[in-house]
């Protein structure tokens, strides 16, 4: 009788998906600027207001098309709150550069949640495979995938910090534009920054002939993981 091998471990990328999502993320950013920035040089003074419904429109836009592309309704009008949230924030101050607070407050936030699941070892990267993976907490009870998660949520951390140590300065300077450019910069391309670095640092922090992430060594034996994920950055 021949025992079916193992299925291919999947990586970070895989596991957690959301290439789309950081996508269209920018598209109402770039809205807002470009609508903005128009209305303000024609001398509009309902700027704010033109920028804040350029980028509800364009989010509206993208979550229709995620819906006729088989994304989940919940999932997609998620993703209108936080642009209706900061609309609704710089229309109440009329500072074109309050868009972006929502933004800068959300990631200050993140970057100290990682940091204090480290703290406690409850490493938020680990929580978050581990739910995705139905693994639940059992990853834990593994010392090797904590001490990895621990270590690859450092990587985590430190991206919110990057945009932090970017944004705050263009938005104490009122920089509507530049914070824009940057915002757009630093979504994609960091994220896929991040899940490539994390990757590398969990797999390095494991020893050798650990069975991996779909296999927790819990009392000295792997276990197996209920589900393997599909690819959720594809669609």
């Amino acid at each position: 009788m021949t025992v079916p091998p193992r299925p291919v471990e999947p990586t970070l990328r895989e596991i957690l998906g959301g290439r789309h999502g950081a996508i269209d993320a920018t598209a109402p950013v770039a809205a807002f600027v470009v609508g903005w920035l128009l209305a303000d040089r024609l001398g509009s003074p309902s700027a704010v207001a033109w920028g804040g419904g350029a980028a509800v429109v364009a989010a509206i836009l993208v979550a229709g098309f995620r819906m006729v592309r088989g994304g989940r309704p919940r999932s997609v009008l998620l993703g209108l709150l936080p642009v209706a949230v900061a609309v609704g924030v710089a229309v109440a101050t009329g500072r074109a550069v309050d868009f972006f607070l929502v933004q800068i407050v959300s990631n200050a936030g993140s970057a100290l949640a990682f940091a204090v699941s480290i703290v406690i070892r409850w490493p938020l990267l680990g929580v978050i495979v581990g739910l995705v993976l139905g693994q639940r907490t059992r990853w834990r009870r593994d010392p090797d995938l904590l001490r990895g998660y621990g270590r690859a949520s450092w990587v985590w951390a430190g991206q919110y910090l990057v945009r932090l140590v970017v944004f705050l300065p263009l938005f104490a300077a009122g920089q509507v534009v530049a914070l824009g450019i940057a915002r757009i910069a630093l979504t994609w391309p960091l994220v896929a920054a991040c899940v490539g670095l994390s990757w590398v640092v969990l797999r390095r922090s494991l020893p050798e002939g650990h069975p991996g992430l779909l296999h927790p060594v819990v009392d000295g034996s792997p276990t197996e993981s209920p589900t393997r994920p599909n690819d959720h950055g594809e669609s």
